[in-house]
């Protein structure tokens, strides 16, 4: 007994050391009086002046040791950048480097990120990477990095500089951020930071703040404290124009095969900074002809899918718009605005904005504001007046990471004449309470929203709860919605209404020390929703169990159950079958696989299988990836899903292909190619679209796009070549 406690002190107390250690790391950043050559070879007076920054924890495979390669931080700053090195040692130098495209993924690849809270909520961040052959990266944290892929948002672009350069036992990375790219509060004196890093060749995550396994490496929870040797001051005129020019020519073969339409198209951004923390965008006549198009997927669902926002206008303090609700039950939607759905032909069409202003930022440490207004175009083509897009969110902290936060979105016809196909107004107001607790144990959220419509004064409500407690050996998660019938959310993402989901989920996370397995543990989750007048309608309740590999493959073992009762006949092929008639009910049983290959190779690869019942029949799918690195100069990859659907007669039987192969290839850091093509059986389409990308100088860009559609026979149905110039201009 006397040897058990000695054993526990010691262990107590060395964790309370390391505890102690990592929370009393402090940054202190110095002003330089020289500017910073951003070289990668840290020559400058600044480094040598500096005090570094070290001591990384490892994240994976263990969190209880050093990292076995230390990493060093160095910064600087004065009235223009913000400097920061990085010395990454190293037990080689066969580093992973999958392209040289911007914003690269850093799963399965050497690199350095920066993570900035300049308002030390550790609820927002800005990011910046680097690679060791230069190659750059930006992203904005939402909502705490907690758990969630909506919380991390690698399209936001921003102008700054970086280099890095490969020596022996190690790689360097320099940084110069300018402070008009960051938002922080005039005279602070204390940021939050923390820094994360990739190394493959020692299979290792580490970071600079000590971070549970239990959570990811982004979470702003754990953050160490950056201290400025001088208040920060204003950084003066702060205002950038980003004007663009477009050429396109279109076709389309089903409508008027021999003609041709040709477009010319002028427009810009701008962007003004109010305070130091608060932003002022405005657009006019905004194109987004570059935007890489959706990835298309098989859709077996009786409902809506959710494609993600990747216009640039709108991703800056997106969270603060979009993050209300759930994604299933969101009030605001960027992408309402400018696209319409198109549900006969199931694909999107494009519906013009003439201009655009968003308010957004910090307006001190604990309250943040977002104001955007749009207007879009009257489209007699579709039927479809012009419209006027409103939306208010007014945020306020509480406590160390939660917040409250208040929305208001008004969508309003323009067009008095079709106001009889459509409502002259939509509006939503909503309450939502986030909660996250500081040591991210306890997160979770709560949500009321009513809308208002002409003609509907009851049952026209949402409300929510999700709260999750996760610690180091389990993680609990519950999840109850209530969507009234007669909610309306026309600029938002509702897929269904007059329905309660609840969702409990459990998992038990096992960490051997020992053997080929980092991490494992069976999990339980279920789905259960029910119409207040029905009962009933859908579950879906799986157990699986996760296995994390040391050499980084991840394998998932899934056995799945599913009730389905129709409201609505479907055909589950989507293909115009005989549909299932409504009012029948379904359970069905089958068997999922997931397998994810260590992405450090050359070549890797995931597949997805699934066998068993479904509906009244069975289902056969296989969906996956390969892929192969051609480093550092792009990657070819196959994206496939093959569904083998059999039902009996008179329904459906059918064999849905959807094959994505996907060239990238980058010439060098500024010149890029990248053609996907897309084949999908079940809508009867083949897409081809090839993007060419010349980034001549910071955030400036050529793009010429290229982009065909057929049908799976192979007859053209539309072509359009587009060219578009943008320039970052400072003023």
């Amino acid at each position: 007994m006397r040897i058990v406690l000695t054993i526990l002190f010691t262990v107590s107390s060395i964790a309370l050391l390391a505890q102690s250690e990592y929370d009393q790391k402090t940054i202190s950043v110095k002003r330089t009086a020289q500017p910073v050559k951003i070289d990668g070879d840290m020559n400058d007076i600044a480094w040598a002046e500096a005090e570094p920054a070290g001591n990384f924890w490892q994240n994976f495979p263990f969190d209880t040791l050093p990292a076995g390669q230390q990493t060093e931080i160095y910064m600087a700053y004065d009235d223009t950048y913000l400097y920061v090195a990085t010395k990454c040692y190293s037990v080689g130098d066969d580093y992973v480097v999958p392209s040289l495209r911007r914003d690269y993924s850093a799963g399965g690849s050497d690199n350095i990120t920066l993570l900035f809270d300049p308002f030390t909520d550790r609820t927002n961040a800005f990011v910046f990477g680097l690679n060791p052959y230069g190659v750059l990266r930006e992203a904005l944290i939402s909502n705490g990095g907690a758990q969630n892929s909506r919380d991390w948002d690698e399209s936001w672009d921003s102008k700054w500089f970086g280099a890095a350069k490969i020596h022996e036992g190690y790689w360097l990375a320099e940084f110069a951020i300018p402070f008009t790219t960051l938002r922080f509060k005039e005279g602070s004196q204390k940021w939050y930071f923390n820094s994360y890093r990739f190394d493959t060749q020692n299979n290792e995550n580490s970071s600079l703040t000590h971070i549970p396994r239990n959570q990811i490496i982004i979470n702003l929870a754990y953050m160490t404290p950056m201290e400025w040797e001088e208040p920060l001051k204003k950084s003066g005129s702060n205002v950038s124009l980003i004007p663009f020019i477009t050429g396109a020519t279109t076709r389309d073969f089903e409508e008027n095969p021999t003609q041709s339409d040709g477009n010319f198209n002028i427009g810009g951004d701008a962007k003004i900074a109010v305070t130091s923390g608060l932003n002022l965008d405005l657009t006019i006549n905004p194109d987004f002809s570059q935007v890489e198009v959706d990835q298309q997927v098989t859709n077996l669902d009786r409902f809506e899918i959710f494609f993600p926002e990747r216009r640039q206008f709108f991703l800056e303090n997106a969270d603060l718009f979009g993050s209300f609700g759930t994604r299933n039950i969101n009030p605001f939607f960027s992408r309402r605005i400018g696209i319409v759905e198109d549900t006969a032909a199931e694909r999107n069409i494009e519906n013009t904005i003439f201009y655009g202003a968003r308010l957004s930022g910090k307006l001190d440490n604990n309250w943040r504001l977002g104001v955007l207004n749009m207007q879009t175009a009257k489209d007699q083509q579709n039927g479809l007046p012009g419209f006027n897009y409103t939306v208010t969110a007014l945020q306020r902290k509480l406590f160390s990471r939660s917040n409250l936060g208040l929305i208001f979105v008004n969508r309003q016809a323009i067009d008095k004449d079709s106001t009889d196909l459509f409502n002259p107004y939509n509006r939503i107001i909503g309450l939502d309470y986030n909660l996250a607790s500081s040591d991210n144990r306890w997160t979770g959220k709560f949500f009321f929203h009513k809308s208002f419509t002409p003609g509907i004064s009851s049952q026209d409500w949402a409300y929510g709860t999700q709260l999750e407690y996760n610690v180091r050996l389990f993680r609990l998660r519950w999840r109850h919605d209530h969507v009234a019938d007669d909610y309306n959310a026309e600029a938002g993402f509702v897929r269904r209404t007059n329905i309660i989901r609840m969702q409990p989920q459990a998992r038990l996370q096992f960490y051997p020390t020992t053997g080929p397995v980092n991490q494992h543990g069976p999990g339980i989750e279920t789905d259960i929703t029910v119409r207040p007048d029905s009962g009933r309608i859908d579950h879906a309740l799986e157990f699986n169990w996760f296995i994390s590999f040391r050499n980084r493959s991840r394998l998932t073992f899934r056995l799945q159950n599913s009730f389905t009762r129709l409201l609505d006949e479907f055909d589950p092929t989507r293909t115009d079958a005989t549909p299932l008639p409504s009012f029948t009910e379904y359970n069905y049983t089958g068997v999922r696989i997931d397998y994810n290959s260590d992405r450090r190779k050359a070549f890797a690869f995931s597949l997805r299988p699934y066998f068993g019942q479904f509906f009244n029949g069975r289902r056969i799918n296989l969906a996956g990836n390969f892929s192969y690195r051609l480093q550092p100069f792009g990657s070819i990859a196959l994206n496939y899903s093959y569904n083998r659907i059999s039902l009996p007669e008179p329904y459906a039987t059918a064999s849905l292909f959807l094959i994505g192969p996907r060239f990238d290839i980058t010439f060098t850091r500024n010149l890029f190619l990248t053609t996907f093509i897309q084949y999908n059986n079940q809508i009867d389409n083949i897409n081809i679209n090839a993007r060419f990308q010349w980034r001549f100088q910071p955030v400036s860009d050529f793009f010429l796009v290229y982009t065909d559609n057929y049908t799976t026979d192979f007859n053209v149905k539309n072509r359009a070549i587009v060219a578009k110039l943008t320039y970052w201009l400072n003023l």
